[in-house]
């Protein structure tokens, strides 16, 4: 069996960048949503698509700073105070500032540790990171769902600067 090693597949900065174009098309996706059906649409019992932002809010900025400094608080998801669309976009636009700042700082090492994020979730960084972007892609194709219930054209998925 021949085996082949790559020191890199993708650079950090790439993933960053991959990262955060996916982070810009689920904001344009919060930006198409009415104010009342963001808060208060479910289609066969899923959760708002607020609520799904707020869990997004949840692991995103939080995951880049438990991998930079290996400090992690609880995952928290509920996030009462952000009740309004503005609420989320700041908060959204607050957490993609965090994330460019933490970025810079993690150790290239931490992708291929093992830690326990949220004091839950086992993985290496990369890993994380790849759990991060998944769940985010998988809330926005429900965003997705409901803005079509709506009559509202999504935004295109490859479209992501």
């Amino acid at each position: 069996m021949e085996t082949e090693t790559m020191s890199q597949i993708i650079t950090k900065d790439q993933l960053l960048k991959h990262w955060q174009g996916h982070r810009s098309l689920s904001r344009r996706t919060l930006e198409k949503f009415p104010e009342k059906e963001l808060f208060e649409l479910s289609i066969g019992g899923m959760r708002t698509y607020a609520e799904l932002v707020k869990e997004m809010l949840a692991i995103a900025a939080p995951s880049a700073k438990g991998l930079e400094t290996g400090k992690w608080e609880a995952l928290e998801e509920d996030k009462k105070d952000l009740k309004t669309k503005e609420d989320l976009l700041k908060a959204w636009d607050e957490a993609t500032e965090q994330i460019n700042q933490s970025w810079p700082n993690i150790p290239f090492e931490v992708f291929q540790q093992k830690v326990v994020a949220f004091g839950q979730y086992e993985s290496s960084g990369y890993e994380l990171v790849a759990y991060a972007i998944e769940n985010e892609v998988h809330h926005r194709g429900q965003g997705y769902v409901y803005l079509r219930s709506l009559g509202i054209e999504p935004p295109f998925f490859w479209e992501r600067e």
